[in-house]
C-alpha cells in the first residue's frame, strides 16, 4: 500500500511538471522549463523510494504497470479539473484496453 501512495503523489507532482505550464503558454519556455524541472525533483524523490519498497512484492514490470494506470487516473483527474478538458467515449474506450492489459500483466499463468 505504501507503494501505491507514494506513486500516487509521485505521479501528481509529475503530471503538474509536465503538464502544468499549458495554462500558461505565454510564459518564456526557459523559465517552464525551469520550473518543471524543480517540481519534477520532488515526483524521483517520491518515485525512487515507491519502487525500491514495492521491488520484491512486485516485479519491475508489475510496478511500471502500476504507475502507468495512476499515471492515467491522475491524468484524467488534471485535465477536467485544471485544463477544464472533457473525457471523450474514446478514452474510456483506451483505458478500457489498458485495463485488460493489467489483468494479463498480473494474472498468474
Amino acid at each position: 500500500m505504501k507503494t501505491i501512495i507514494l506513486l500516487t503523489f509521485s505521479n501528481i507532482f509529475m503530471t503538474f511538471a509536465w503538464y502544468g505550464h499549458l495554462k500558461y503558454k505565454n510564459a518564456p519556455l526557459f523559465l517552464v522549463i525551469f520550473i518543471s524541472w524543480g517540481i519534477a525533483f520532488f515526483e524521483y524523490c517520491l518515485q525512487v523510494p515507491a519502487n525500491r519498497i514495492g521491488h520484491g512484492m512486485f516485479t519491475a514490470t508489475q510496478l511500471k504497470t502500476i504507475q502507468e494506470v495512476i499515471t492515467l487516473i491522475v491524468f484524467c483527474g488534471f485535465s477536467v479539473l485544471y485544463l477544464k478538458e472533457e473525457i471523450r467515449w474514446n478514452y474510456i474506450v483506451g483505458f478500457a484496453f489498458i485495463t485488460l492489459a493489467v489483468f494479463f500483466i498480473f494474472k498468474k499463468w
